[in-house]
């Protein structure tokens, strides 16, 4: 568990460092957020650290851009976390960056703590202009000779406008026998989840998009209970969800899983939590392990046969 108040002196420090504090309206404010988390004091706790949601624009600052997390210098006895976010301002004046919330939060039992970092202000200066100076003449206007070649992308669109409609008036003129529908078989839920697992171990796709990774694993599982087991799961959130499965006892053996592959694709797609590829994977592994458990039960509902009497 994490601990509360100041148990551990430092053991949980952030700091905002700004490499100027005073630019031209438009110039680039460039600001060093450190994160240190000494592990003595966690007890071998899993700690995950959520970075501050910064607006896009605030108190006449606006947010450029981030840089990736840097993680160097991290062992067994603390963590580091490194950050560059990049802030500009249109405004003049003296603006203040406020303190910036930091958490670190235990995926073991769901503690937190958190700290802030210290304002930082800039003060935004318009450009000098010397009035001593006489006014520029404004130039007259230039004639530019016309080139054929800035319009080539009118051009083209207009032909290959003029050649869909040709072909579109051709073929609707000619009269086309109706193509059979081909019959799909059929496919039991537990088999579409398990193919559509196999898919996300194929693709790998939490290389390039972290959040689309873990929507579309949590909708295999969600897809799999409503039609399965008749829960409205794509309408629920995951605590809710985890009320549904309790009457469902072969689901309701499976609840930490359950609850780990969700609760950690929700910190990941809300809270912009950065899984490690371990848990990645992980994850993967425990969804095919609950449609597998399920498996046996869902098989024996499908293949159950009627019953009744025969006249």
């Amino acid at each position: 568990m994490l601990p509360y108040g100041r148990r551990f002196q430092d053991y949980f420090k952030a700091t905002a460092k700004a490499d100027t504090t005073s630019i031209r309206i438009g110039e680039p404010v460039k600001v060093t957020l450190d994160v240190k988390v000494m592990l003595y004091a966690l007890k071998g706790a899993n700690i995950k650290v959520i970075f501050p949601n910064i607006p896009d624009s605030a108190n006449h600052i606006e947010l450029v851009g981030r840089s990736q997390l840097d993680t160097t210098g991290s062992d067994e006895n603390q963590k580091f976390w490194k950050q560059t976010v990049t802030f500009t301002s249109f405004d003049s004046g003296r603006w203040e960056l406020p303190p910036m919330k930091f958490e670190v939060y235990s995926v073991t039992d769901g503690s937190y703590d958190s700290v802030y970092t210290d304002p930082i202000f800039i003060d935004v200066n318009t450009v000098a202009v010397d009035t001593t100076k006489a006014f520029k003449p404004i130039k007259p206007l230039r004639a530019v000779s016309i080139n054929w070649l800035d319009y080539w992308f009118w051009i083209l669109g207009s032909f290959l406008l003029i050649t869909a409609i040709v072909l579109f008036l051709t073929m609707r003129n000619k009269k086309k026998a109706p193509k059979p529908v081909p019959v799909v078989p059929s496919q039991p839920p537990f088999e579409r989840a398990l193919e559509a697992l196999g898919k996300l171990e194929k693709e790998q796709p939490w290389h390039t998009d972290v959040k689309g990774y873990y929507t579309q694993l949590t909708d295999v599982l969600r897809v799999y209970f409503e039609q399965q087991f008749n829960i409205p799961a794509m309408e629920q959130t995951t605590a809710e969800l985890m009320d549904d499965i309790k009457p469902v006892t072969i689901l309701n053996q499976q609840r930490n899983e359950i609850y780990s592959i969700l609760s950690l694709a929700d910190l990941a797609k809300f809270a912009k939590l950065q899984p490690t590829p371990q848990e990645h994977e992980e994850s993967l592994r425990k969804a095919r392990a609950v449609v597998e458990w399920t498996r046996a039960a869902a098989m024996h509902k499908t293949e159950q046969p009627a019953t009744g009497t025969n006249s």
